[in-house]
This record gives C-alpha cells, sequence and structure tokens, in this order.
C-alpha cells in the first residue's frame, strides 16, 4: 500500500488543512491514510475519500509514508507521537502544528534520524487564508521542505524561521493573532451601538470595515502608514479617533503588552 501522507488528527484544523489539500489537487484521498479515534471525525475525513483508522497500529506493516503530520492537542503529544516511531527511522518526515512543542521534544521521542518540521498555523487557514510558519531541523532535505512549503500554502501564506526560538513571538503574532482581531470586531460593534446604530448595521459596520480594510493593506504596494495617512483629514473625524488610538498608552502599546503576555506564556508552556 503507498500511502504519501498520514494525518494523527483530524480536527478542526486538521479537517481543515486535509479538504485544502485534496481540493488544490496537492494531494489524491488514496494518498492519505487519517488516525483518528473519534469516529464522527473519522467518517469526515472517509467522506473526503481517505483512508482511516482509530490508532496508528492499523497502518499496514509495509507502508512507509513521506510524512506524518501531527495534528492533535499539545496535551496527549507525547503518546500520540510515540505510537509512530516505527517510521523514525529518517524516511519519513515528521511535520507538527502543535503550538508549543518543540522540536527536541519529538526528536527525543522519534529518535534523532527523524526529520522534523514544525509548523504554527493559525485559524484562518480553515478558509485558506491562514499564515503558517515553519521551522525545520537539519535532517529534512529540501524537496522535503519545498513539498511541505507547498502542501500549507493549500491553506494560506508559508514563511520560514531559522531560529526555533522565535516560535514564541510567532504564536503571540499570528498564531494568536486572529483572536485580538476578532476581538477588535466585537469592541468596534460595541462602539458602533454606543454611537447610536442598531446591532446588525454596527455588526456589519465593523465587519465589513475590518475586512476591508486588511484587504486593502494586503492588496495594495503601499505601507500600512501611509495607507492610515491617505485616510487621515488634517483635524477631521479620523484624526480625532487616531488621537486616542495613538496616544501614550493607546493601540500599540495595548498590543506590544498583548504579544509580550502571549509570547512569555508560549515559552511557560514549552516547559
Amino acid at each position: 500500500m503507498t500511502i504519501r501522507l498520514v494525518l494523527a488528527g483530524c480536527g478542526n484544523m486538521g479537517y481543515a488543512m486535509l479538504s485544502g489539500w485534496l481540493k488544490s489537487g496537492k494531494l489524491e484521498p488514496s494518498a492519505v491514510f487519517v488516525v483518528e479515534p473519534n469516529a464522527e471525525l473519522r467518517k469526515r475525513a472517509e467522506h473526503l475519500g481517505c483512508s482511516t483508522a482509530a490508532d496508528a497500529f492499523a497502518i499496514p506493516a509495509d507502508a512507509v509514508p513521506d510524512l506524518v503530520v501531527i495534528a492533535v492537542k499539545p496535551q496527549v503529544i507525547r503518546d500520540v507521537t510515540a505510537s509512530y516511531k516505527r517510521f523514525g527511522d529518517g524516511r519519513t518526515t515528521f511535520v507538527s502544528i502543535a503550538a508549543g512543542t518543540p522540536v527536541a521534544t519529538f526528536e527525543e521521542i522519534l529518535g534523532e534520524l527523524a526529520p522534523i518540521v514544525r509548523c504554527m498555523p493559525n485559524t484562518p487557514a480553515a478558509i485558506g487564508k491562514g499564515m503558517m510558519v515553519v521551522f525545520s531541523n537539519p535532517l529534512v532535505l529540501d524537496d522535503v521542505r519545498r513539498f511541505v512549503a507547498e502542501l500549507l500554502s493549500a491553506s494560506g501564506v508559508v514563511t520560514t524561521i531559522e531560529d526555533e526560538s522565535l516560535m514564541d513571538a510567532v504564536t503571540a503574532v499570528s498564531g494568536s493573532g486572529p483572536a485580538y482581531i476578532f476581538h477588535f470586531i466585537e469592541a468596534l460593534t460595541v462602539a458602533a451601538e454606543k454611537a447610536g446604530l442598531p446591532a446588525e448595521t454596527a455588526k456589519l459596520l465593523a465587519m465589513q470595515t475590518v475586512y476591508g480594510a486588511a484587504s486593502l493593506a494586503a492588496e495594495s504596494d503601499e505601507e500600512p502608514g501611509v495607507l492610515r495617512q491617505q485616510v487621515t483629514s488634517p483635524k477631521g473625524t479620523t484624526a480625532a479617533a487616531l488621537a486616542v488610538l495613538m496616544g501614550e498608552d493607546g493601540l500599540t502599546k495595548l498590543l506590544t503588552d498583548a504579544v509580550e503576555a502571549a509570547r512569555l506564556r508560549s515559552i511557560e508552556l514549552g516547559k
């Protein structure tokens, strides 16, 4: 049996990434084996045409996958990874999307021959708009790096870091970042309601404004600061609002403090 990729865990993130791989044509369903103990979650993968099993020991003994993608909660990462130790002879590359779990943990479990890729995705990956940041140990071959990057690109933008310690900052910015944006939408909605707008109108204005501004920033050749200045007339309404947001204890300080709190917590969890 030829298995190109084993997906360990088919929860929300694992399923979203799997769907992207198959829809993009980067993988055929017949080349994917999904290991998921939850029967309902297995059915989702089966509907996509993939072979499934409740545990890793059901993978045929003569099947050596190119990739094993670990997409489970950090709390069970050691037990789950240990069940794939038979693939730790160097022929299979392991890709982890588990937050806060360093490459050294996988090397300890799988052995010193195992090529390891650590990836930090975020939830917009579910709609192909994610941010994936990758770090690899020296055993990962260049062609495998390219294949992994190509796979991950089905879920959004992919970039690489060479210093694994920066993953804590990555987690704090792009990993946790969607929650900051969601909260900004919540806060802008509340502010709109307090300004007198009906609840549904307030929500629509807040949501579409954030979406439109982010899309414009992503597609424009101008820096965000220049785009901000283009919206801001001297002594106008935007200038009045920005005087609050850009004050000494304004948005930049709040976000800097928030990112640092998340980074420090990521370091703690990694221990």
